[in-house]
């Protein structure tokens, strides 16, 4: 499957920026308000981005690798 220039850079976004950044933000005010489950968002939202950015990894090598 290939993405194309724009679900790619959404994608890449979202793993390298916004889940990151929900997930310390969420934590954050869990603690500040009592929140439930601050560490479990924290941590899932951790997991998700190590996940799609390991595949966009994976997908760009294979992209460039096809190229030669």
């Amino acid at each position: 499957m290939k993405l194309n220039d724009s679900a790619y850079d959404v994608l890449k976004w979202i793993a390298l920026i916004a889940l990151n950044a929900i997930g310390v933000c969420y934590k954050t005010l869990a603690a500040v308000w009592g929140w439930p489950f601050g560490e479990q968002v924290l941590e899932t939202c951790t997991a998700m981005a190590l996940c799609l950015g390991t595949l966009i990894g994976i997908s760009t090598a294979q992209y460039y690798k096809d190229r030669e």
